[in-house]
């Protein structure tokens, strides 16, 4: 269904409720008896807990199938307290559902569109890559200190027995870790690494120095990347099931690029916190995802210049070796 098509449905039916909303304001009764009242609110009641469970089941596996069902889960929790209120008002329920509705209902409903919210916008943090960053990515100690950060918790002294270090120069590397938003302390005193999405800087800005360096280092990545995706591509049957990868052309404006690149950000964000440490059944899996403008026919493919095995690396995901 086109957007067009579903802003006017959405407007129209709008623009019809508001004379039969106050066409039932002037005509319904203030008192209607229902023969079918036990099974209104029982059938509602098992309603609500499919999609608490139906919530349950799709939050644990971080699924974006869980947006909707938890918005809806909220929506029949907002529904549950209105109808219990005021069809409970001057009865003698009045006051268990005015503190059922405060206490339970609606709390509970402002809390799974918040998760519901989470869901769909990554709490990740993003920001450019800096010289700091060039810094710690270079530095041999720095990366094993978060290689080890990143298979569990720790405390400083036993960081320091495991990478044979004495144990002040550990806490200042910590320290320099957290300013950076690398690693952060928790409540019982270890430490953890935290995750974050490093992203393309505005070199234009920066000073001299600074934009040559970081322009070095990303220059540098980008030729790691491509042999890495050439020597998976070359190697693609080792893997088995554990490489995936597709290609695809299709018709984008510059602003939905950008949009299709935030949700990219967003879903490698909720699938990295399904598994924030290694696991028994877990592999750490290289994605890599390139968009470009396709060359006219008349301009030379470039990537034929580097032959097939280039072309189907940069537009290739897969797995790098362990």
């Amino acid at each position: 269904m086109r957007r067009p098509l579903v802003l006017a449905v959405l407007a129209g039916a709008a623009v019809i409720l508001v004379p039969w909303t106050i066409h039932l304001a002037g005509t319904l009764p203030d008192r209607h008896g229902s023969s079918q009242w036990r099974l209104a609110w029982v059938g509602f009641d098992v309603a609500l807990l499919c999609c608490f469970a139906a919530a349950a089941w799709l939050g644990l596996r971080r699924r974006r199938n869980a947006v909707p069902v938890l918005a809806a889960t909220a929506a029949l929790l907002c529904c549950d307290a209105w109808f219990d209120v005021l069809l409970g008002w001057g009865g003698p329920d009045q006051w268990i559902s005015l503190a059922l509705a405060a206490v339970v209902e609606l709390p509970l409903a402002m809390f799974l569109l918040a998760q519901a919210k989470t869901l769909l916008i990554s709490n990740q943090p993003r920001r450019p890559w800096s010289v700091q960053d060039v810094e710690l990515h270079t530095d041999e100690e720095y990366q094993q200190l978060l290689n080890r950060l990143g298979e569990r918790a720790w405390t400083t002294s036993a960081l320091a027995t495991a990478l044979a270090l004495p144990e002040d120069r550990v806490t200042t590397m910590l320290s320099r870790l957290a300013d950076a938003d690398y690693a952060r302390r928790r409540w019982d005193g270890r430490w953890q690494s935290v995750g974050m999405t490093l992203l393309k800087p505005d070199l234009d800005i920066l000073p001299d120095a600074d934009r040559h360096r970081l322009q070095a280092h990303l220059d540098g990545k980008i030729d790691a990347d491509v042999q890495l995706l050439n020597w998976a591509a070359r190697h693609h049957e080792q893997f088995g099931p554990w490489a995936k990868g597709m290609r695809s052309r299709i018709h984008l404006t510059e602003a939905e690029l950008a949009d299709f690149n935030d949700e990219y950000l967003e879903l490698t964000d909720r699938y990295g916190a399904r598994h924030p440490r290694p696991t028994d059944d877990t592999r750490l899996v290289a994605i890599r995802w390139y968009a470009f403008p396709q060359p006219d026919d008349s301009a030379p493919d470039q990537a034929d210049r580097h032959g097939d095995s280039v072309r189907a690396a940069i537009t290739r995901a897969a797995t790098g070796p362990r």
